[in-house]
């Protein structure tokens, strides 16, 4: 693997690789480098060789804040930059999709947006009970395009993700998996990567073809799904990221005021 990285850390230990996001300062928000950087992981293990699981971490006290209002902004005004973050989201949602060996995300702390679709795209996931999980996309004037109305359904029931993301609510890990979306709960931040790491090792263990292929099985519905849902939101993310409410969301954001939309 790359040594150069420069928006994760990555790691291999026995049979185990370990990404872990690495923009604290930031709340590791996800821009084009990040993006790719995970893509790179990602593509990386559909071959995995002795490698039997991945583990998905983070530093700080957010596991990512998605994206933020500088990267909007520079994808409003630049079309070809637009596209590639339209192509690093496809392929992080599509790899995570087809990757070979199961994935175990840590949430030590908050997810939003495009670290969410990360994050639920998981096989395992363990949060600490304080986490808040979100997909803020429509309080910007965006779509949940880049995953967020694929995996939100899979995880949560269409009914549950359609009061999340047509709000832009979080919603509590507790009661998130209270619902079956979150696998294991831990009652303080530091104690998700210990489990994660834990559960990595046992699956690990077993014998990996079995493990590769259950996986594969299971995941057969939502990558089937991922060929023609996520174009289709993408899509529409694109004519949202051309909009005049988009930008309005933005203003008002950053100037701490009432917005006033016009639908257009």
């Amino acid at each position: 693997m790359a040594s150069d990285f420069t928006s994760i850390i990555y790691a291999e230990q026995d049979h185990v690789a370990t990404l872990t996001l690495n923009r604290p300062d930031v709340l590791n928000s996800m821009d084009e480098v990040m993006t790719g950087e995970i893509v790179s992981v990602i593509e990386r293990l559909r071959r995995p060789g002795k490698l039997r699981a991945l583990v998905i971490a983070s530093t700080g006290r957010c596991f990512s804040a998605g994206g933020n209002f500088d990267e909007i902004h520079r994808l409003i005004e630049d079309y070809d930059a637009r596209m590639d973050a339209y192509d690093n989201g496809r392929r992080v949602i599509h790899g995570m999709a087809e990757i070979a060996v199961p994935v175990i995300v840590a949430l030590q702390g908050d997810v939003y947006g495009l670290g969410t679709s990360l994050a639920l795209s998981a096989d395992i996931i363990v949060a600490s009970r304080n986490v808040r999980i979100g997909d803020p996309h429509v309080k910007v004037g965006l779509v949940a395009g880049d995953g967020g109305t694929l995996v939100w359904p899979a995880a949560f029931g269409l009914l549950k993700s359609k009061r999340h993301l047509l709000t832009g609510d979080p919603i509590g890990a507790e009661e998130a998996h209270s619902l079956g979306a979150i696998s294991e709960l831990v009652d303080e931040p530091e104690q998700a990567l210990p489990l994660a790491q834990q559960l990595a090792a046992k699956v690990a263990a077993l014998p990996p073809l079995a493990v590769q292929y259950t996986k594969r099985a299971l995941n057969h519905s939502m990558q089937r799904a991922a060929l023609d849902h996520f174009e289709f939101a993408m899509a529409l993310e694109q004519y949202a990221m051309t909009s005049e409410d988009l930008k309005e969301a933005l203003a008002a954001l950053k100037e701490k005021r009432q917005a006033s939309f016009n639908n257009r």
